[in-house]
């Protein structure tokens, strides 16, 4: 497939493909999922190393922070009826991830194991300690931050 007819059918600029193809940029989550959408692959196939011996450990980083140390690892998957991702996070203080809202029936789960997580659903925050977890639909704007003065880390699931 072409670069351009791949733009049109995901909705993704040309210029930002080619960057991301060129390792250029830190793109988004939503952005790299339309893509594989587009491709008709999953987004965890996507992004795994192409040598992976083990399709459902997959360890890779696929967001990057702008403070360094915070990032996402899409640690691996399971086929069900449905597809689960499971992702390890890591937010520096004063980091945050803007998310897009997800498909109609997609939910994630947190368990926050280090630090306390302000996850914001809409404009309404949702603060998660260390040894709590919180569900929720992500059908809705949400974003993950980190308000307090150590690293936020973080397990998320995504059930697709």
């Amino acid at each position: 497939m072409s670069q351009t007819a791949l733009a049109e059918k995901s909705g993704v600029s040309r210029r930002m493909l080619v960057a991301i193809e060129a390792g250029e940029k830190n793109v988004s989550l939503t952005t790299l999922d339309r893509v594989a959408e587009a491709l008709e692959v999953a987004f965890s196939d996507l992004i795994q190393a192409p040598d992976a011996r083990d399709p459902s450990r997959i360890n890779e980083v696929a967001w990057a922070g702008v403070i360094p140390g915070s990032k996402a690892v899409l640690l691996s998957k399971a086929t069900a009826t449905r597809e689960v991702e499971q992702w390890e996070w890591c937010l520096q203080p004063g980091e945050i991830y803007p998310s897009q809202p997800d498909a109609e029936g997609w939910s994630e789960q947190i368990y926050v194991f280090e630090g306390c997580l302000t996850l914001m659903l809409g404009d309404t925050p949702q603060h998660i300690a260390a040894g709590e977890f919180f569900m929720f639909a992500s059908n809705q704007p949400h974003a993950y931050r980190n308000d307090g003065p150590v690293a936020a880390r973080f397990v998320r699931n995504v059930v697709i």
